[in-house]
């Protein structure tokens, strides 16, 4: 079967321990850096179609993965967010904007 898609580090050891013999390559930066934003899309649409605690720590995991190769800083990235939800609030009071 053919995939062409971003997976875990251990999924070639998990296919030969079922007696599989995948083949793989390594990304360069780029074509990394491309399969984790289609990752991304796909883990946000695997989520709304099964919004399970486990569909929703793919996603957190491919976020992580993202913050880490833009090397984003964690305190910078929660300050970010704490300044916008002093400034325009958060999603906690479920406002659906109709018009402005």
């Amino acid at each position: 079967m053919k995939y062409n898609k971003l997976v875990r580090d251990k999924i070639p050891e998990y296919i030969r321990k079922k007696g599989g013999s995948p083949i793989y390559h390594v990304a360069n930066e780029k074509e990394y850096w491309e399969m984790l934003k289609k990752k991304l899309l796909e883990e946000i649409k695997e989520f709304e179609e099964d919004e399970s605690e486990e569909e929703f720590a793919d996603l957190l995991e491919v976020v992580e993965a993202i913050a880490d190769y833009k090397k984003f800083d964690k305190k910078a990235v929660d300050e970010i967010k704490e300044k916008k939800a002093e400034e325009r609030g958060k999603f906690k009071d479920r406002i659906i904007l109709d018009e402005s």
